[in-house]
């Protein structure tokens, strides 16, 4: 046998390890089940439209840099030659004239050039904000809509289970001259609805699945299972109390308000451009007999152009956010008591149907079922049990989904996001 050294049995022995730890890991993410949290953490961190957010973040703030800059010289030099005129004794040659001009930054032109780039930097940061939580939110939604459609299709394969006894039954009962063959066709009939029921269940949640990892990314396997959270929720806060947060943290309503003050200094800027633009400026002539220097103020008069027309178009833009920041901040607060109305009417009807409703839905079934095979009910009885259990159950799903669905809207509202 061939022994090898310690220090190399120790490399072997570390590879190893690190090689069925990351196909152990492998293993986990493709089996293991996804919390809701889970999938946050995901998305928020690899998802692309986020990182699009945040460079859209990046480029506002280089606009303040932009917006800071103080302006560059400018430089000219010329070079020619000085040729007499015939019969005119002046002496020949070389001219030379070198030129510096250096515009002088206003403070009434800067700052409000300055203040109209930090309004921008906070309206795209305010948006990257209101992404973060419609993304949040809409993850919320697709989770929840795997979670309705997963209990949906179990439900839906025990229907089909609970019919193929029933069918095999009704069968051995035809075959031995007990039941008509009526009966056989019927028992027919209503599993073939409950297989297709089935089918369909199966591929809702084959989309579910789609649509939630279209939203994670790529980075999330194609075989992922997720925790069916249970559907409770705390109570929302007062909604007088959430109405007034969301007048003051939501950040739709923040990146109106930053594009409006940034409307509002771009008005100031075109107001500020009627005054006069400064510059240094300093000029040295060379010619064969003398050297002249000169150091001068230029000025630029807004004679003729007095910025009437960007004016108004600013003040326009202006006024036209006014009225768009009106109009949010009541379109918002009629979703938001949209959204507790919503999840007052599902709380009630899950509280209902979980209270009563689906367990004595159960119990009718199980009394039917038994009372059919002790022949005291008919098949039709039995059915008609069972669509009411069905019934009752679908019914609770989705007011679950609902529920989940109010919650998670009201939570956008408020912009909770990590």
């Amino acid at each position: 046998m061939i022994r090898l050294p310690s220090f190399h049995t120790k490399q072997l022995t570390a590879l190893l390890l690190c090689i069925s730890a990351t196909f152990g890991n492998l293993a986990f993410a493709d089996n293991a089940k996804l919390s809701l949290l889970d999938l946050e953490a995901m998305m928020f961190s690899q998802s692309p439209a986020l990182r699009g957010a945040a460079n859209a973040v990046d480029a506002a703030r280089a606009a303040v840099d932009t917006a800071r800059t103080i302006p560059n010289p400018q430089i000219e030099v010329m070079n020619g030659n000085r040729n007499p005129r015939p019969g005119i004794p002046n002496p020949t040659g070389h001219l030379k004239t070198i030129s510096l001009t250096q515009d002088l930054d206003m403070p009434w032109h800067r700052f409000p050039r300055v203040d109209g780039a930090l309004a921008g930097l906070n309206a795209a940061q305010a948006n990257e904000q209101s992404f973060k939580s419609d993304m949040r939110a809409l993850l919320r939604l697709r989770y929840y809509d795997l979670v309705r459609r997963t209990a949906e299709n179990r439900v839906a394969a025990e229907d089909v289970k609970l019919m193929n006894g029933i069918h095999k039954r009704i069968e051995l009962q035809v075959e031995t001259g007990e039941k008509a063959r009526f009966e056989l066709v019927k028992a027919n009939a209503e599993l073939l609805n409950a297989q297709k029921m089935q089918e369909s269940a199966t591929l809702r949640v084959r989309q579910s699945r789609g649509a939630l990892r279209a939203l994670v990314g790529v980075q999330l396997p194609e075989t992922f299972e997720v925790q069916e959270q249970t559907h409770t929720f705390a109570p929302p806060a007062p909604l007088a109390d959430v109405r007034e947060e969301v007048r003051r943290t939501n950040p739709e309503l923040q990146r109106t308000r930053a594009e409006r003050q940034q409307l509002d200094r771009k008005l100031s800027e075109e107001k500020a451009l009627r005054f006069p633009k400064f510059a240094l400026r300093a000029d040295q002539d060379s010619d064969p007999e003398w050297r002249n220097k000169r150091v001068g103020l230029a000025m630029n008069v807004p004679l003729w152009d007095w910025r009437g027309g960007p004016i108004g178009e600013a003040a326009a833009k202006l006024s036209q956010s006014d009225n768009q920041l009106a109009y949010q901040e009541f379109a918002l607060l009629q979703s938001l008591e949209a959204a507790y109305q919503q999840y007052d009417i599902a709380n009630a009807q899950v509280v209902a149907l979980e209270g009563g409703i689906v367990r004595n839905a159960a119990n009718a079934l199980r009394i039917a079922e038994l009372a059919y095979k002790a022949g005291e009910r008919s098949f039709l009885e039995v059915m008609d049990a069972q669509r009411f259990y069905r019934i009752a159950r679908n019914e609770l799903i989705t007011a679950q989904f609902e529920l989940a669905s109010a919650w998670a809207e009201i939570d956008r509202l408020r912009a909770n996001t990590p």
